[in-house]
């Protein structure tokens, strides 16, 4: 990794500058922890080894760079963006961002998130293959917390539906226990101070 996990959230800054200090899907929150809705940003390199639910609406914006975002369900399967697109996610819609040119992603979720589910489908057939929901907590976490469970055994990544085996996850473009730990440091300081 670059640099450390910045820890020093505020509600005015130059994301694009933010950004030089953020890593692939890091979905690093920016605004002062009381703001909602919240913005997180990523410097995405990789795709997102996951599709993800939110439990409430977001939205996803590209600054730099290009994507596409995948849906599993409804009648747009995708959308590929390029700098100044949104994308809306609608509540408990599953998604994926694919990475097609390196550049910073922007998330806006709502403060409370209302749990997130990551999961895994069969690149096959499209059978989920496991899946992991994050109640409370940094989420990222929760997806540093799946990624090994689903890593650490073989059965969670065999489809039951075509008998594939899925690799595991290069975890090394992401450092989501670092940032978890940076916002939960946060968070202390600021109920001590």
């Amino acid at each position: 990794m670059t640099q450390p996990v910045r820890t020093r959230r505020k509600n005015k800054f130059n994301f694009i500058k933010e950004a030089e200090r953020l890593e692939s899907f890091d979905e690093f929150p920016m605004l002062r922890p009381e703001v909602d809705p919240q913005l997180h940003v990523s410097r995405n390199s990789v795709d997102q080894p996951f599709y993800l639910r939110c439990a409430k609406d977001s939205v996803i914006a590209q600054p730099t760079g290009a994507s596409r975002v995948e849906f599993v369900d409804g009648p747009v399967r995708h959308f590929d963006t390029e700098p100044g697109d949104y994308v809306y996610v609608p509540a408990g819609y599953a998604h994926r961002v694919r990475t097609i040119r390196n550049g910073i992603l922007l998330r806006y979720k709502a403060r409370d998130h209302g749990g997130e589910t990551v999961e895994w489908r069969c690149e096959g057939c499209g059978e989920t293959l496991h899946s992991r929901h994050i109640a409370e907590g940094p989420v990222q976490a929760g997806y540093a917390a799946a990624c090994a469970e689903f890593n650490g055994s073989e059965e969670k990544r065999r489809c039951k539906q075509c008998g594939a085996v899925h690799p595991a996850i290069d975890l090394s473009p992401f450092r989501w226990a670092e940032v978890a730990k940076a916002i939960e440091a946060e968070a202390a300081d600021a109920a001590e101070g």
